[in-house]
């Protein structure tokens, strides 16, 4: 087999246009090649089994950049995608050939056989080899940055200003990479080998049907592989035995942040959205980039006139000229946009980066393009909720009290559930269990991936949530993993899901007799009762586990937290903080007041006893003083025991980290409470030399949680030594700046700002307080 590799001088046979994916200059020298041979086919380097698939690439909604998706039937998550941008020369021949009515195929290794041969990867499969091709052609002229060399020699070919023989740079590339493969073979890519084969076979297919009037747009690589002289039976046998799947492929949006990376075709790109500026401006392209910057920087507040951009395009034509550049690169106009525009910071250039250079475009797939029926409900709902994908990351807050977001939220929840993560709960407005949620929103071109393999569960987001959740109650592996289960149930509104999971956590709560278990297993357990009231969900039969979960954990917690090492005080620890947490909870959902006076005479054994951590002990004491059950004289009695002279340093250390550390207000419990903080002074400075050291990471770890003024002011006041007031005269050291009693005038003043704040109080609760 022969055929042309570029040029009208060569020998007959098929027109090999080698080019770079993703490249605007091989674009633009592809149009100009078709447009001057207009062939009677065009060939485009991919997967055979998507010919029925580019009519769609002529559709007025197809927007790139987009992808060609392949996923296994039996097994969605292995997959591959074929990414395509305006400037990718394989676009660029797909619609010459639908505007001019020509015939287009697809040529590579049927995706049937690829995703057999490779294993589950995130970007599909690559290109990648032993050798840079471009990186040594490259160092042969000279340059020590390959993109650079590229550019300069292909991509900087102004539109209408290359050779007066379009296809004359397609023959020069197809020399360079013939040398190439004769001095390196395969490149470290033996599989080269087997899709070469198979596109020799497709392009005789071709050649019977159209002739040798064929134009083949592929990576230049395999122009060298494709024009060799190989037998029909040498070819097959390369194919013989290989493993293969049934694949399904379809069209998806593309970013081009996903572009910038190393996946699909292997040509992964620093900055597609310089290129795509580059393929778009036909005239005056660095002016009208400098424009573009302009702007972007105009809307962060940044002051930027058009006096900025005429100086920033004559400076970047000044350093193309000094660097002996044909054409002003992107290297340039970054360097100028941070001398003029930027005042030299990197900190706005990095916003021209992340918004220009790479950019957040989102492509755009026509609706008749095949999908699994999951996609299409999930499309469905998306256009009803007004929730459209976006590449950009962006933050949504959910009033629950309004049907709309209440719908939005759980089709985020169920979403989550069946592992497609588009939505992220962040900490917003309002906290967990209340009427407002937060999301940190992006879409990933994965997530289609992700859809496909949870099509195995339903054809509706809602049917497919509730079957996954169901199995995982039985298959869950811990009670906390159920209880966990049941509070994605509630947010994500399954209420046929729920008696299934019910069933599965009341089973698992009467046979584990672990307190540990128990103790990780009652906060979600609370939280979903909060949910269920905003959702307006019955939660009865879960309050019911809950309260009996809890009293469980009451009567086995104390025996737990006896003669713990390092790591389980601090596994306890959290343990109590979460427990003390959900008893909260519980007592305002299902009115278990009686629990909390029993949790109350838990956290009063913990804070008593002397076997238990220090750390533990803090906490139950710390606790039981914010809830106004502990006197502070008691809990300044407590703190004397516990950081007495006998006292081990580790464990007092271990005390004051559960009492003051890492709880909101723990160092301005310290700064208005003088005999606590006299306390800590006179112990710390009564630590012995060589123990010091043993504590001080801990000690650290605990008052460097506190926000910088509060540690200011700690320091300030014990620098100032032992002062007078009450506390003295009861032998504790304290500190001035403390007044003797409570300032009535004074805290009666805060009352209005309290009301501005929190709003209007009801008559019978103001009387009461």
């Amino acid at each position: 087999m022969t055929a042309r590799a570029g040029g009208t001088t060569a020998p007959g046979g098929p027109l090999l246009l080698g080019v770079r994916h993703h490249g605007p200059g091989s674009a633009r020298a592809v149009l100009a090649a078709l447009e001057s041979v207009r062939p009677a086919a065009v060939l485009v380097e991919g997967p055979p089994e998507a010919d029925a698939l580019l009519p769609l690439a002529a559709h007025a909604r197809m927007r790139p950049p987009v992808a060609l998706l392949a996923h296994a039937v039996d097994d969605p998550g292995r997959a591959a995608f074929w990414p395509m941008a305006d400037f990718s020369p394989e676009w660029v021949g797909i619609r010459w050939a639908s505007a001019n009515g020509v015939p287009v195929r697809f040529v590579d290794l049927p995706a049937a056989h690829s995703l057999a041969l490779t294993e589950q990867r995130e970007d599909g499969p690559e290109e990648g080899r032993g050798i840079d091709p471009i990186g040594i052609l490259a160092g042969t002229a000279g340059y020590d940055d390959p993109e650079r060399w590229w550019e300069d020699v292909v991509e900087h070919r102004a539109a209408g200003g290359g050779p007066a023989d379009p296809c004359a740079p397609f023959a020069a590339l197809a020399e360079a990479m013939t040398a190439l493969r004769e001095a390196y073979g395969d490149g470290g890519h033996p599989q080269d080998a087997v899709r070469e084969a198979a596109m020799r076979l497709q392009l005789r297919a071709a050649r019977k049907e159209f002739g040798d009037d064929i134009a083949v747009v592929c990576g230049a690589w395999h122009v060298p592989a494709l024009g060799a002289r190989t037998t029909v039976a040498a070819d097959r046998a390369l194919l013989k035995g290989m493993p293969k799947v049934k694949a399904e492929l379809t069209w998806v949006p593309w970013t081009h942040r996903r572009l910038a990376r190393h996946s699909g075709y292997g040509a992964g790109i620093e900055s597609p959205g310089w290129y795509g500026h580059l393929f778009g401006a036909h005239d005056r392209p660095v002016e009208r980039w400098m424009t573009k910057v302009a702007g972007l920087l105009r809307d962060a507040d940044r002051a930027v006139s058009p006096a900025h951009v005429i100086e920033a395009v004559r400076l970047a034509g000044t350093l193309a000229a000094l660097r002996d550049r044909p054409a002003v690169g992107l290297a340039e106009a970054t360097d100028a946009v941070r001398a003029v525009m930027c005042e030299g910071s990197d900190v706005p250039l990095a916003l021209v980066r992340d918004r220009l250079v790479v950019g957040e475009i989102l492509g755009e797939v026509p609706e008749t393009a095949p999908a699994v029926p999951l996609q299409r409900d999930l499309d469905r709902q998306q256009r009803t909720l007004r929730l459209r994908p976006e590449a950009e990351r962006r933050e949504l807050d959910l009033d629950l009290r309004k049907d709309t977001d209440a719908a939005r939220s759980r089709l985020l929840h169920r979403l989550r559930l069946l592992g497609v993560g588009w939505g992220e709960p962040v900490v917003g407005r309002g906290s967990t269990g209340t009427f407002r949620e937060s999301w940190r929103l992006r879409w990933e071109p994965e997530l289609f991936v992700r859809i496909a393999e949870a099509g195995v569960w339903g054809t509706t987001v809602l049917g497919a949530a509730t079957a996954r959740a169901a199995s995982e109650a039985v298959s869950a592996p811990s009670l906390a993993g159920v209880t966990a289960l049941a509070e994605q149930c509630l947010l994500a509104g399954l209420p046929d899901a729920l008696p299934v999971v019910m069933r599965a956590l009341s089973d698992r709560a009467a046979l584990d007799a672990d307190v540990g278990h128990l103790a990780d297993a009652l906060p979600a357990l609370a939280r979903s009762l909060r949910y269920g009231d905003v959702r307006s969900t019955d939660t009865a039969a879960l309050g019911e586990v809950a309260v009996g979960l809890a009293e469980r954990v009451c009567v086995g917690l104390p025996p737990a937290c006896t003669g713990l090492d390092a790591d389980a005080a601090a596994e306890a620890h959290r343990r109590v903080e979460g427990v003390h947490t959900a008893v909260g909870l519980l007592a305002d959902a299902v009115g278990a007041d009686g629990l909390a006076g029993r949790w109350a005479g838990v956290l009063r054994k913990l804070s008593a006893r002397d076997t238990v951590a220090g750390v533990v002990r803090g906490r139950a004491t710390r606790l039981l003083l914010d809830d106004g059950r502990l006197a502070g004289s008691e809990a300044a009695r407590l703190m004397g025991l516990a950081l007495s002279p006998g006292a081990a340093p580790p464990d007092a250390a271990g005390w004051i980290e559960g009492f003051v550390g890492g709880a909101a207000g723990g160092g301005l419990l310290l700064v208005h409470d003088e005999r606590l903080l006299g306390l800590v002074d006179t112990w710390l400075t009564g630590i012995p030399a060589d123990t010091f050291t043993v504590v001080l990471p801990l000690l650290r770890r605990t008052f460097s949680a506190y926000e910088p003024g509060v540690r200011r002011t700690l320091g300030e006041l014990v620098r100032r030594g032992p002062g007078s007031g009450g506390a003295r005269d009861q032998g504790v050291p304290t500190t001035p700046g403390f007044g003797e009693g409570l300032d009535e005038e004074r805290a009666d003043a805060v009352v209005p700002v309290l009301r501005l704040l929190l709003g209007p109080v009801a008559p019978d609760k103001e009387a009461a307080g």
